[in-house]
């Protein structure tokens, strides 16, 4: 027994000379580097009271639900006409189209308008052309302008005014 006591007191001796004042430079530079720091807290936020919100349109349509658009009943002038032959130009939309020059026979200008597949048709104003029903208005050396009806949410038509630019060729360098 007198060897672990005597093991447990060398022990002591050995933790005791570690505890000296041999840091006693890295506790004054520690206060030293401490002085001029202070710590600054934020207030906390102010929070705001819950007010419930009270839903009150129980009585609207579910606008997830589809609903059947039913066109006004009046007689709309601007209506197409539906029962007409349709031309070769009104089954490609308008964007796809490019105008491509003009061409002028007995005082009249036609333009000269590309398809995608690369058909070539010539179009005088009267012509129709493009997806929304679009009557050729005028044809000009730099444009044709027309008139598209198309319809709105409601059903109702209304005119839209669209032009066909020339296309330019491009340069090549």
């Amino acid at each position: 027994m007198s060897r672990s006591v005597a093991l447990c007191m060398g022990l002591c001796l050995v933790l005791a000379g570690c505890g000296g004042d041999s840091h006693q430079d890295l506790r004054n530079w520690m206060a030293e580097q401490g002085k001029g720091a202070k710590g600054k807290l934020e207030p906390l936020p102010q929070m705001k009271p819950y007010e419930p919100f009270a839903y009150n349109a129980f009585d609207l349509p579910d606008p997830f639900k589809p609903r059947k658009i039913e066109p006004a009943k009046g007689n709309s002038m601007l209506a197409p006409d539906l029962t007409r032959r349709k031309e070769p130009l009104e089954a490609y939309p308008i964007e796809s189209l490019n105008m491509v020059g003009t061409l002028q026979k007995d005082n009249q200008v036609y333009g000269l308008v590309r398809t995608p597949e690369k058909d070539l048709y010539q179009i005088r104003p009267g012509s129709h052309l493009g997806q929304n029903y679009g009557v050729v208005l005028a044809v000009s050396d730099a444009e044709i302008r027309l008139k598209e009806l198309i319809q709105d949410g409601a059903g109702d038509w209304t005119e839209r005014s669209s032009t066909l630019q020339l296309l330019q060729p491009e340069t090549k360098k």
